[in-house]
């Protein structure tokens, strides 16, 4: 039997996609001895059910769709180890493959392994819209073009493109959920993860579009560990009106992943994204910065750097000194003929 100290854990479980809410009274009723499959070695070969999950569901229902469909004994043997397990609030909505004959305990880790969950939208941080879309695409769930779904997605306060907040993560939806919903969730998870943060330009010259833009900017150029510094660099060179000059601009408007030598005839395209032509910041985000990023373009290093460069991979390099940048990138310029960035 279930005290409330247990009743209390399964509510706090249940805050995030589901809302395990089973009543004392119903735990209570079901009594001490229930059926439950016993643990056992799942096998590669064996047959999987498909449990599709609705969109807040609560656990009795979760429960009851396991029982009827033959992965374990009693409704009672799953959401006793949901109870008993913290992790149980976070299983996603959306359709799972489980075993059948498995304890209660096998089927709350089944629910909650990602491999098991068929369509599972992965956005890589620094993503493309443009790639969310294939990936939306892909999975064959929405007759309609994402491009066209995402017109009708509302953007967050001072907003103004959808580059940018679609908010990297992974993501499943319930049978029936709208290609324009399943949009808007990642978009309201950015809103989400930016009311976590004092997201307000601390030099007070910056809007939020312009910030999360920023951010993108950081996303692209450079791995985590430097994303303070990058977003210093771009900020020093804005302060003193130096055009940013940075690949990843000119990469986003070429649509090319996967390259780091930039030519020099890419650099003179002409876009309002070529930040090699134009000053300032480009017009819009070149992509879907995570947290990470968000919180570099909002707490920059202290540093004068104006120039960096990556000579070898994790070996970033910063300096105020022009000659000392060229030194660099003439050791870049030997390691990527050596191969070393293949």
């Amino acid at each position: 039997m279930l005290d409330r100290e247990s009743l209390k854990r399964l509510s706090i479980a249940g805050i995030f996609l589901l809302a395990f809410t089973f009543s004392l009274r119903e735990i209570n009723q079901a009594g001490g001895g229930y059926a439950n499959f016993p643990d056992r070695v799942i096998s590669e070969n064996e047959k999987s059910v498909s449990i599709s999950i609705p969109t807040g569901a609560t656990g009795t229902e979760i429960a009851q769709l396991l029982k009827e469909a033959g992965v374990v004994a009693s409704a009672e043997s799953f959401f006793r180890s949901a109870v008993a397990n913290p992790k149980s609030g976070s299983i996603a909505p959306g359709t799972h493959l489980l075993s059948l004959k498995i304890s209660g305990n096998t089927a709350l880790k089944q629910l909650l392994d990602p491999k098991r969950i068929t369509d599972l939208i992965r956005i890589a941080e620094g993503a493309w819209n443009s790639e969310v879309f294939t990936e939306l695409a892909a999975t064959q769930t929405w007759a309609e073009d994402p491009a066209q779904s995402a017109k009708s997605v509302v953007l967050p306060k001072d907003i103004t493109a959808l580059e940018g907040v679609l908010f990297p993560a992974q993501y499943s939806f319930a049978e029936g959920t709208s290609q324009v919903a399943a949009l808007q969730s990642m978009v309201d998870k950015f809103s989400k993860v930016l009311s976590t943060l004092d997201f307000v330009d601390p030099a007070g010259k910056l809007s939020t579009q312009q910030l999360v833009t920023l951010a993108s900017l950081v996303q692209a150029e450079g791995d985590t560990k430097d994303f303070a510094q990058i977003s210093r660099v771009i900020r020093n060179r804005l302060a003193i009106g130096m055009p940013l000059q940075l690949d990843s601009t000119v990469h986003y408007l070429k649509n090319t992943r996967g390259q780091i030598f930039l030519s020099n005839k890419s650099t003179k395209l002409k876009s309002p994204y070529n930040t090699y032509q134009n000053y300032g910041l480009p017009p819009a985000p070149i992509g879907n910065p995570g947290l990470a990023a968000l919180k570099a373009a909002i707490t920059p290093a202290n540093g004068d750097w104006l120039f960096f460069i990556t000579v070898a991979p994790g070996d970033t390099r910063f300096t105020k000194s022009l000659s000392e940048f060229n030194n660099w990138k003439s050791l870049y310029q030997k390691n990527r003929k050596a191969g070393a960035f293949e």
